[in-house]
């Protein structure tokens, strides 16, 4: 990153005593709750698609506020998966003055009015998660994310290499761009047949009946891909009750996912590293701020993905306990 290559090259031209204390007093600051800059206290407002009890955008709101404490920033969230509601909500940032503005473009026709009128504010904006494809278009100063497309080509991959002939992609947000393009890459990749499932991932009872009523009517499925962590733990239920022998694996990562890698409840999980996304959003705006900083040069920066298996869960384990991994 290159915050932190500025501040290694800052240390390189110290003395190892100046360089030490240096580094000590920024570790205290954090340590503190206390910014380790002297810049303008800026207001951020990041504004996601994500519903209600989604793990996955706690783990970026941590990574983001972590930033925001070290840069000085006064962070604040907002979220829905209304397409016309989170527009909505940015809109009510625009009218608030905020500084800069990190927005998830998973309904990319839904945002692109209202992404533009950020711009012709002058409030910089930076894309998180999903809107690969859409955010340079829509004027944003980065993407900040995993390719969704290529992250399902290495699901599928890692499908095919360990045999299954039978997948179900269950998709619970319908509409969502970046769930269409996971499921599509995986398809793409698969050596044998993959089918989307589309249930409401508001309604996680609606989500175990649907994938148990699936694996009931065809036992020759021996895969189940769910495309969020929470929903992982909703299909091994599911195929309990079904009484299935499919392998259950998930995009993203949380102690659950963790615990159940480890157990080898769960085949593998692919990992987009949502810590970073929130942290580099913030950090990225602060140094656009500061010093007109932009990173990716109008191509996204990814963050993934990584696929983990059981060989991997245990050194994650103590960060996904934290909620940073």
């Amino acid at each position: 990153m290159l915050a932190a290559a500025l501040g290694v090259s800052a240390l390189a031209g110290c003395s190892s005593t100046g360089g030490k204390r240096a580094e000590d007093r920024a570790k205290q600051a954090a340590a503190e709750g206390r910014s380790a800059v002297d810049t303008p206290k800026w207001t951020v407002a990041m504004v996601t698609h994500s519903g209600d009890g989604d793990t996955f955008w706690d783990i970026v709101q941590s990574g983001a506020k972590q930033a925001a404490v070290k840069d000085n920033i006064n962070f604040l969230y907002a979220h829905s998966d209304e397409g016309q509601q989170q527009a909505q909500l940015v809109q009510s940032y625009i009218d608030k003055g905020v500084d800069g503005l990190i927005v998830t473009l998973a309904k990319p026709d839904a945002m692109k009015g209202v992404v533009a009128k950020a711009v012709k504010a002058g409030i910089p904006v930076i894309t998180v998660n999903s809107g690969t494809e859409q955010s340079k278009a829509f004027g944003a100063l980065s993407h900040i994310g995993q390719d969704e497309s290529i992250a399902g080509e290495a699901v599928g991959e890692e499908l095919s290499e360990r045999g299954r002939k039978k997948v179900l992609c269950v998709i619970h947000e319908q509409g969502n761009v970046g769930h269409e393009q996971r499921c599509g890459g995986a398809k793409k990749t698969f050596d044998g047949t993959l089918q989307n499932l589309y249930v409401e991932g508001t309604n996680m009872p609606g989500v175990r009946a649907s994938i148990e009523a699936k694996l009931q009517a065809d036992p020759s499925i021996d895969a189940v891909v769910t495309l969020g962590a929470p929903f992982a733990d909703a299909a091994v239920q599911a195929k309990k009750t079904a009484g299935s022998k499919a392998e259950i694996d998930t995009f993203d990562l949380n102690a659950k996912v963790a615990a159940e890698l480890k157990s080898g409840t769960l085949g593998f999980a692919v990992d987009q590293q949502p810590y970073l996304q929130g942290y580099e959003a913030v950090d990225l705006l602060w140094l656009y701020r500061y010093n007109g900083d932009v990173l990716g040069g109008g191509r996204p920066v990814l963050t993934g993905p990584q696929v983990i298996t059981r060989k991997d869960a245990a050194a994650l384990e103590e960060y996904t306990k934290r909620g940073t991994r």
